[in-house]
């Protein structure tokens, strides 16, 4: 058989969407036996950003897919592959992935939606990284959208405090070298009820104590085993961009991995937990914002609901 495929893949552009309404912590102290000082000292949290009756998980993709298409410069007849990842997606049929597709006017792009939850960015970016690789595709659009607001308790301040809603995408093409590392991604078997959303109306639930356990004790060396797949240490990357859960985990784990002179991003504070949504949608963000360098090798690494861990290094696009 002959190989048809790339050397490697790279991300050319971000995008990302927040729906316009912002909860504060005070907000959420008038519904709610809570206060600002009691999420900000458990989390880090000081407001998140809800969806409204017209941010759906299929409508914020689409926006989400169009800014980073246009970040770009990508027409998106030239999108072969669309990924969406989402744990919150309310339809089974048809794919939110092909949704996005008619609505940003693709042709006939392989559709994929993907549900590891909190990792979910991670593995849909591995996915197109390999698909890229092996001549599968050679533009892929992946997304990860979330409306976490709607499965959540109000009454239950240990998990209403925590959430937000939004979306994050970023293009990704072949490239003469790699630019995206190969994926080191795994589960943890005895967690895999640690998050839930089930029951009617479907809810989210999780054992917190669980978690922050396992991301204090085991996170790192899984962090650190993702480097090590890219054939690099940690001296050599310069962005650390985590699930952002807990500020409570995001940097003891950047301290832990020599975090003081690099980029760490700690969107978690203004836009909660978002799942699958909060690496592409944090990293959309600080893109925008003029705040990571060029072409510097980024550790991605999403871990959650399932209970799964992803991640890869990635190269920070060069401006157009």
């Amino acid at each position: 058989m002959n190989g048809t495929g790339s050397a490697g893949s790279r991300i050319v552009g971000f995008g990302h969407y927040q729906p316009d309404r912002v909860m504060t912590n005070e907000d959420l102290s008038q519904i709610v036996d809570t206060s600002d000082e009691w999420i900000v000292t458990r989390t880090g949290i000081r407001e998140r950003h809800i969806g409204g009756d017209d941010d759906t998980v299929t409508n914020m993709a689409v926006a989400a897919g169009r800014a980073a298409l246009d970040d770009a410069g990508i027409d998106p007849g030239a999108v072969d592959q669309v990924i969406v990842a989402s744990t919150s997606l309310s339809d089974r049929a048809p794919y939110t992935a092909g949704r996005v597709a008619v609505a940003l006017g693709m042709s006939t792009p392989a559709p994929l939606d993907i549900n590891t939850a909190c990792s979910g960015f991670e593995s849909a970016m591995a996915i197109a990284d390999m698909s890229i690789r092996t001549g599968a595709a050679t533009t892929s659009l992946v997304i990860a959208s979330e409306r976490i607001s709607g499965l959540v308790d109000w009454t239950d301040r240990s998990t209403c405090v925590l959430i937000g809603d939004g979306a994050g995408a970023a293009v990704v093409t072949a490239s003469k070298r790699p630019e995206i590392s190969p994926v080191s991604w795994g589960s943890v078997p005895h967690l895999v009820n640690a998050v839930l959303v089930d029951g009617e109306p479907q809810r989210f639930s999780q054992e917190g104590r669980s978690i922050y356990r396992w991301a204090i004790t085991e996170a790192e060396a899984h962090a650190r085993a993702v480097v090590e797949r890219a054939g690099l240490t940690m001296d050599d990357i310069e962005v650390l961009a985590f699930h952002q859960a807990n500020l409570r985990i995001i940097e003891p784990l950047a301290k832990a991995l020599g975090g003081a002179d690099k980029v760490v991003l700690r969107d978690v504070e203004w836009s909660g937990n978002t799942s699958a949504a909060s690496v592409p949608l944090a990293l959309s963000k600080a893109w925008a914002a003029g705040e990571l360098p060029e072409g510097a090798p980024a550790l991605l690494f999403g871990f959650g609901g399932g209970f799964t861990h992803a991640g890869q290094v990635v190269h920070i696009p060069v401006r157009r």
